[in-house]
């Protein structure tokens, strides 16, 4: 015995109607012959074309009604034969109605572009943001952006970039995904550094000019509130883990700690002479402030937020980052033209690297080891093997590199920071 009519048509304008909203549009003539013919098979038995005697015209006075006459012949079958004719009409027809739905052994995996971890580096005297593979270090994009680009952070989830831009006095977004911008964020003074927070969706702008951090909603991009720090503050990075920012307040000689989840000041820290700089090592509990004038990297206990150990480097030290699964800090120092690399387990100088001319910023990606050292003044990058502690590369860069980040491919990310003719 068949299934119910209304139930057989239920379905039959059910496989229909999902044509509407396939690849290939099905027009309403044709949906309705074939919900039609479907609801008669499946009432009535495969259709069988009529009999040359079928087709013959009714005589008149037959004892046999027209009805009979035209209604195909319904061949016996078994209940599995039923079955497996009611499944070979469906896929047929489905194959007909849905051309956009292949079955799933004929459906190919979608392919995507290969990704590549990029390097953002920020062109101080250009005006711009150059895009590089990290691997390759052939150039993906030039990117537009405010007047004197300084720094650059990346939100990888978001797929945003974030440049500040010091005489412009603004914060250009750059989609990561298109390299183009998406909007500019008027900031009100001269920024100098940019830190972003992924989770909490914030990213945090020092204002040299005004002694405060602004607080940018990364969905909004929209200033939410400042935070008054120390004195001409400059670098800046976030702990995420412990809601935390520490900020280098430059003629202060001190680090503001930010909480992150209140947006206020908790702590200040003394440390060495003009603290250009910051970076931080979550799984050590420990941030390393650059000391400009005192040619020294101070030390600094997160969970106490006191400093621990003062470490020698070399001339006039512009930026630092750091490489946690190789437990090493890496610090530019801008006179000497050189990198010099601290066991953050001992916190001694372990080696020190030449770079190019008046290098200004470094930027780690730990999952490839490699730091990139941009060099202000001879227009290049140098890239340091970070398990070697070798520099295995120098390549061309835009015009007066300064800030970096690396948009890692596993969803990493970096970020780095400033020159010295960057100052106020």
């Amino acid at each position: 015995m068949g299934l119910p009519a209304d139930v057989i048509a239920e379905l039959a304008l059910t496989v229909a109607g999902a044509a509407t909203r396939s690849a290939t549009p099905v027009s309403r003539g044709r949906r309705a012959t074939l919900t039609m013919l479907l609801t008669a098979d499946l009432v009535n038995g495969p259709y069988q074309p009529l009999s040359p005697e079928d087709q013959m015209p009714i005589v008149t006075g037959s004892h046999e009604s027209t009805s009979a006459r035209c209604r195909p012949e319904r061949p016996t079958q078994s209940l599995h034969g039923r079955r497996m004719w009611l499944v070979g009409i469906l896929a047929a027809l489905c194959t007909a109605l849905l051309p956009g739905v292949a079955p799933h052994a004929a459906v190919a995996e979608p392919t995507h572009p290969t990704q590549v971890s990029r390097l953002y580096v920020t062109n101080f005297d250009a005006d711009t943001v150059t895009v590089l593979n990290a691997g390759t270090h052939a150039v993906i994009s030039t990117v537009p952006v405010g007047e004197t680009p300084i720094e650059v952070a990346v939100d990888p989830g978001r797929a945003r970039a974030y440049v500040a831009n010091r005489d412009a006095h603004t914060v250009t977004v750059i989609n990561t995904d298109t390299n183009t911008v998406l909007t500019t964020i008027p900031v009100g003074g001269p920024p100098q550094d940019v830190a972003v927070d992924p989770g909490r969706g914030r990213a945090y702008v020092t204002n040299a000019a005004d002694d405060n951090v602004l607080v940018i909603n990364t969905d909004t991009n929209t200033v939410v509130t400042t935070v008054p720090v120390g004195d001409v503050p400059f670098g800046l990075e976030v702990d995420p883990g412990r809601a935390r920012a520490y900020v280098a307040n430059s003629e202060g000689d001190s680090v503001s700690v930010i909480n992150t989840d209140t947006n206020t000041v908790v702590t200040t820290v003394p440390v060495g002479d003009r603290p250009f700089d910051v970076a931080v090592d979550p799984g050590r509990a420990r941030a390393y402030a650059i000391n400009e004038n005192g040619d020294s990297v101070s030390v600094i206990n997160t969970d106490t937020n006191t400093v621990v150990a003062t470490v020698p480097v070399g001339d006039t030290p512009t930026g630092v980052a750091v490489d946690p699964a190789r437990a090493h800090a890496y610090v530019v120092n801008s006179e000497d033209d050189t990198v010099t690399v601290i066991n953050t387990q001992t916190n001694t100088v372990v080696d020190t690297l030449t770079v190019g001319d008046e290098p200004a910023r470094v930027a780690v990606d730990s999952s490839s080891a490699r730091a990139y050292v941009t060099n202000y003044a001879s227009d290049t990058v140098s890239v340091i093997n970070t398990a070697t502690d070798q520099v295995v590369d120098t390549f061309a860069a835009g015009d007066g590199p300064v800030g970096a980040a690396i948009l890692n491919a596993a969803q990493g990310g970096g970020h780095c920071t400033k020159p010295r003719k960057s100052t106020c």
